[in-house]
This record gives structure tokens, C-alpha cells and sequence, in this order.
């Protein structure tokens, strides 16, 4: 019987069930991502829940994703398994698709009310029949006839297609019957492991079984591959083979009219990532394939129709292939239907492409640190820090480079800014300031600037009386205003991220706001200065803001107080080009006779060399936590990951950290790394 109960037991406790639909691999007990939906980061797991004693999936993000193997399959089938009527599909589907056979032989159990029936007709199982073959081997007359699609006998070999010498079998009514196979007639068999299904060419009667042909009876099934770009589906096993003969992947069920088993296609879809119908061109191909195209749309099931007139020798997939055309004119055929599929697509990509005849302005470095860009046209700069650390000087100081006209000598801390001698508007937006304290900053970034008034480019603006939501819209429209009224934005410096989002924790909200910055800085062709307030850890920044600026940034920059708490440090969380731990460590003080910070140069190179050895102590314990033993590879892999920096670093990174014995060989096994036994 078909219940709750007895697919629990069938399935050890749910636990089969799970490791049926989840594609991916993974354990019990372990994390992974949720396949329910986009996740960026493992955090369910399967468990044996000991009060219900079954098989449970947890989302520790989400806890609406959580449940047994009966709620996770109808979030995937979209059923909802607190509803009776859905509960009792979803029993019906894992039974159909793990073939457990629990609803074969009695009615489902109904607790609440009966299924709705099926708007797709259901058609009777066919009944077994007895039958009696003779194999011969094949003529020359009959591989003539194969070989005339192009179909060799290597391929009827594959496809279990044999020669009959002759068929018996019984009709409808009981009566037996025979067919002997001719020099004109002759008799071909696709044989199953229940079953042969008859082909007759030349014959009256074409198509005829013997044994048990089945409901789900799929030609070409057993011969595909585990993975396969692009899965066709034909009217007839001809097709299948004449496929296969160029090298292409197809299968096809009874005829181009039968009913196509969901089931199939569910698991094919995890296989392959195109499934076409490639039905005959004439009316009832033509017919079938928009049905069921429509009958399988869940599944991302399209057709594709061949340039052929649909009569009788112009209109299936072999006909084509017989008029002389090449596998390359089929591609051609297919890559037609994926430019029609993804036209509007391919049309927005179009502009986006690089056209090598004409290749893009180079991006102007609008800051960098002496051979090494940190802020580019196009670009996202990010600066990080502690309360007090000096952030909103340092950036005032970069303002202060962009609003002089000429190259002339200021302190901008120890990194150069590209002057503006255009008169671009240079645009400050500050989250967390008073009106008092930000027009106190901007005197004071004039007088590092050496000017006496204001430049009419420079607009500061205090936005702590907005909204959150408020603040990113003033942002998004007054950055197009001042883009035309001056003809250009130099640099914009955001003095508070954070305080555009509702949590900096928030994944959704974070990937949002830096994809909108980082859209316009390409835009505008601008560079954006981000400052987030953020103590840092390490080489990574905190939160989902954190991570996607990580992501997104050309360099990230952090300032922190030095032992000597009156002085500054800016160091290099990350460069796009280079490594961070190679930029000089930047150093800047108060002065009070000037009355603003200044300058003071860079630390010795032993402070760097200590900085980078306990910087990349931290990397090597953070990898070797869940993994005690790695190959160079793989260590090489995990430090490109944690650092997000570019392979030719991570191997320097496991250079020094060899020297400094940081990590050190595995005495057992020197194709392995280990941490170093000083850590």
C-alpha cells in the first residue's frame, strides 16, 4: 500500500529519498547548499531527527526550508505537503521515481480527500504478449538499407537492432500469427530485456511487439552518456541512431503521439543541459511536438523544427541527414534555435562585447599608491577601518587631491590622486555626520587643497536625516544630474555604506547596493570611494557588505591605529593587480601646528615582513582547520579562495610561508603540506 508509513520504511527512514533528489554530493550531518534555492553559502544539512525518528533537512539561514523528505519534494514539484490532496501527489511522485512499486497492486490510502483527475489522457498499459523470434545475421541487402541514412553496423550493434529471420506471436484474439522475413520484406527487431519491438520497412504493417513493451518503454535510454550537453528527442528509433551517427544524443518513446513519462524527463533534466523535440515536420509531428512542449515546459522542454517540406521523404531528422546535409549544418541548425531561444539576450550582450577592432579607452587611474592603481574610472574603492582610526581624514585628503586643477604639491597621505583640471564634479555623500561637523571637514580638506573657496564641483552632502532607502536614490539620481551638468564626475566618496542597507548581515540587500555602485562607476566612468566601518579581521571583511565589497573592489584599503595610538596606519587589504601584502604600509599623524594630518611615510620593511608573516600565520590557520593535510594544488586553490587574490600570488604567499615555516611538509608523506608546528 501507498502510504506515509510504508515509503518511510522502504526508503530507511526518508533518508533515500533525499539521496535520490539531491544531485549533489554530500553526508549526513555535513553542510551543503541548499538546493531549493540560489544558496551562496552551506548552510543545511541532512539529520536523523531521534523524537520522529526520520530523516530531517535543516536551513540554518532559513528555517522555511526545513522539513522531512515529503515537504523538501514538494517544495521541489511546488506541492504543498500540509495540503491532503498535495500530500498524496507527492507520495505518488517519489513512488513513481524511485520505482518502490508500493502503488502497483492496491489503491492509495486517502486520509483527506481523492486526487483531482489528470487533464492528460491516460493511456491502457499494453498487455504482454507471447512471441518467438529467429535472429540471423544480417544480408548485404539489409545493411545496404541502413547505410543508406548513414546507420552502420556498429550502430545497430550498439542500439540492440538485429535481423529477423522470423516472428511469431498471437493478435488480439488469442489467434497465433507469423512473419517471415523476405529479400523485400524484411523483418528488424529492437530488442528489450522483456521485450521486441518489430520493424517492417517495406511492410503493411510496420511496427508490432512481442513480450511486455511497458508504459515507459524509451529507445536509446541505455545508451547515453552520464552527462550530455544537448538531449533530442525523435519520433522514431531510426532517428535515435541516425543521430548517433553524427555524434549526437537522442532517444525516443513509441511513437511521436505516446504519452512522454514525466518521470524520464525529470531525471534527464539533471543530465543534460538542453532537451529537444525533434519530431517529423508533417501534422501529427507538428502536432505532438507543440503538445508536448507545452505538457513539459516545467522541465525547459522546447522543439526544434527542420527546414523540410514534411512530405513522406522530407521530413524527419534522417531525411535531412539523406539530402546531404553534414553534422556542421545541423549545429548550424541548432545554434539558429539558441540565437531565437536567447535573442533578446544575445541582443543586450551584443553591446557588452569586447570589439578587439576597436578596443576600450583605457581606464584612467584616478588614485594609486605609487606604481600600484587603487581607484580606477569604473571601479569601486573601498576604505575600512575602526572608530578613530582616521578614515574620514584619509578620505578627505583623497578629495582634496581631486579638486586641485593642477599638479600641484599637497598631502594627500602618502597616495597620489589624478588632479581635475576639467572642473569634473567631485561628490561626497556622507551618512553619519552632522551638517556642523561635515562643513568642518570640508573647510579643512580646502585648506589641504590650498584653495580659499569652495569649488563649485565639490558638492558635500549630509544625508543623515534620509531614509536608508531615501539615501541610495539621492545617490542614484543626483550622480546622473551633476554627470551632465559638469560634463563628467571625477570621484565620489560614500562616507558610510553600511548606512544604505537595513544589516550589513543582509545577503540580498548587500549584493544589491554594490552591484548599483559598481554599475555606476561604469556608467559614469567614475571611481567610487567606499567607507565602511568596520573593524576588519584579517585579510577579510566582515558581513555580507563586507564580502561583496571584497568581491567587487579594485582595492581595499584599512587604517588602523599603530602601537603608538597617535599615528595611523593604511595598509592593503586588497589590490586587483598585484598582492596586497606588497603595497607599502602608509603612515599618518595629527599635526597640530598645521592643524590637520599629514603624511609621516611608510613603515621599515621589517614591520611589513612582520606584518605580512602574522597576516598569512592567520590565512594558514583558517585553511588547516578542517583539513589537516592538503596538496600544493589544493593549498594553492584554498589561499586564491580566502585571499581572493590571483594564482601567481598564492604560490609567493606559500614561498615565504615555507621560509617562515609557516606551513612545512608532512614527514610522513611529502606530497602533502601541514601547518607548521610554531602555530
Amino acid at each position: 500500500m501507498l502510504n506515509k508509513d510504508e515509503l518511510l520504511r522502504r526508503t530507511n527512514n526518508g533518508l533515500d529519498v533525499f539521496k535520490h533528489y539531491i544531485s549533489t554530493q554530500w553526508k549526513t550531518g555535513r553542510n551543503f547548499l541548499n538546493p531549493l534555492y540560489e544558496d551562496r553559502k552551506a548552510s543545511c544539512n541532512v539529520y536523523f531527527d531521534r523524537h520522529s525518528g526520520v530523516y530531517r533537512i535543516k536551513d540554518f539561514g532559513n528555517d522555511e526550508y526545513s522539513g522531512d523528505c515529503f515537504f523538501f519534494v514538494g517544495k521541489l514539484k511546488g506541492l504543498d505537503c500540509n495540503n491532503g490532496a498535495d500530500f498524496i501527489e507527492i507520495l505518488r511522485i517519489i513512488d513513481r521515481d524511485m520505482s518502490l512499486g508500493l502503488g502497483e497492486s492496491e489503491s492509495l490510502y486517502t486520509a483527506q480527500r481523492t486526487m483531482p483527475q489528470s487533464k492528460q489522457p491516460i493511456s491502457e498499459p499494453p498487455q504482454s504478449k507471447p512471441y518467438n523470434i529467429s535472429q540471423q545475421k544480417y544480408t548485404q541487402k539489409e545493411l545496404d538499407f541502413w547505410l543508406q541514412s548513414g546507420i552502420t553496423p556498429e550502430i545497430l550493434k550498439i542500439y540492440k537492432a538485429v535481423s529477423l529471420k522470423e516472428f511469431r506471436s498471437v493478435n488480439k484474439d488469442d489467434k497465433p500469427f507469423f512473419y517471415t522475413s523476405s529479400e523485400n520484406e524484411p523483418i528488424f527487431g529492437y530488442m528489450g530485456k522483456r521485450f521486441v519491438k518489430i520493424y517492417r520497412p517495406f511492410s503493411q504493417v510496420r511496427f508490432l511487439y512481442g513480450g511486455n513493451i511497458g508504459e515507459n518503454y524509451c529507445f536509446g535510454l541505455e545508451q547515453l552518456p552520464a552527462k550530455g550537453d544537448t538531449l533530442f528527442i525523435t519520433g522514431g528509433e531510426k532517428d535515435v541512431m541516425s543521430l548517433a551517427v553524427h555524434g549526437f544524443h537522442a532517444i525516443c518513446f513509441n511513437s511521436e503521439t505516446s504519452i512522454i513519462p514525466t518521470g524520464i524527463i525529470y531525471k534527464l533534466t539533471f543530465r543534460f543541459k538542453h532537451i529537444v523535440l525533434l519530431y517529423d515536420t508533417d501534422k501529427t509531428g507538428i502536432e505532438s511536438a507543440i503538445k508536448h512542449e507545452k505538457a513539459l515546459s516545467e522541465y525547459g522542454v522546447k522543439r526544434l523544427m527542420l527546414p523540410l517540406s514534411g512530405e513522406k521523404k522530407d521530413k524527419d531528422v534522417t531525411d535531412y541527414f539523406c539530402k546531404g546535409n553534414t553534422r556542421k549544418e545541423f549545429r548550424q541548425l541548432f545554434i539558429e534555435f539558441l540565437d531565437n531561444l536567447y535573442n533578446e539576450t544575445m541582443t543586450m550582450l551584443k553591446s557588452c562585447e569586447i570589439d578587439f577592432d576597436n578596443p576600450p579607452a583605457k581606464a584612467e587611474e584616478v588614485i594609486s599608491a605609487g606604481d600600484v592603481p587603487l581607484g580606477t574610472q569604473g571601479n569601486i574603492l573601498c576604505i575600512t577601518g575602526g572608530e578613530g582610526t582616521g578614515k574620514s581624514n584619509y578620505v578627505a585628503a583623497l578629495i582634496a587631491g581631486a579638486v586641485i586643477k593642477d599638479n600641484q604639491a599637497i598631502d594627500t597621505l602618502g597616495v597620489s590622486v589624478r588632479p581635475n583640471p576639467d572642473n569634473k564634479a567631485v561628490l561626497l555623500y556622507d551618512t553619519e555626520q552632522s551638517e556642523v561637523q561635515l562643513f568642518k571637514n570640508v573647510s579643512n580638506l580646502l585648506k589641504r587643497a590650498k584653495l580659499k573657496e569652495k569649488p563649485k564641483e565639490l558638492r558635500a552632502f549630509s544625508l543623515t536625516g534620509m531614509s536608508r532607502k531615501e539615501r541610495l536614490q539621492a545617490i542614484v539620481q543626483s550622480m546622473d544630474k551633476y554627470h551632465y551638468e559638469y560634463e563628467g564626475i571625477r570621484l565620489v566618496v560614500i562616507d558610510g555604506i553600511a548606512d544604505l542597507v537595513l544589516s550589513a548581515n543582509d545577503e540580498a540587500e548587500s549584493i544589491r547596493i554594490v552591484d548599483e555602485l559598481y554599475r555606476l562607476a561604469g556608467i559614469y566612468k567614475t571611481c567610487i570611494v567606499c567607507v565602511l566601518h568596520y573593524v576588519p579581521n584579517g585579510l577579510k571583511l566582515r558581513g555580507h557588505l563586507g564580502s561583496e565589497l571584497q568581491r567587487k573592489a579594485a582595492a581595499i584599503m584599512s587604517i588602523e591605529l599603530d602601537s603608538e595610538p597617535s599615528i595611523s596606519v593604511v595598509k592593503a587589504l586588497k589590490v586587483r593587480d598585484g598582492s596586497p601584502l606588497d603595497v607599502p604600509l602608509m603612515q599618518f599623524s595629527w599635526d597640530k601646528e598645521m592643524g590637520m594630518h599629514i603624511y609621516i611615510g611608510e613603515k621599515p620593511r621589517e614591520e611589513k615582513e612582520k606584518r605580512k608573516e602574522k597576516e598569512l600565520a592567520v590565512v594558514a590557520r583558517e585553511i588547516f582547520i578542517s583539513q589537516k593535510h592538503l596538496t600544493y594544488i589544493d593549498l594553492c586553490d584554498r589561499i586564491q579562495q580566502s585571499m581572493d587574490v590571483k594564482e601567481r600570488t598564492a604560490k609567493s604567499y606559500i614561498k615565504f610561508m615555507r621560509e617562515k615555516e609557516i606551513i612545512i611538509k608532512d614527514p610522513s608523506n611529502q606530497n602533502y603540506f601541514m601547518i607548521g608546528y610554531n602555530l
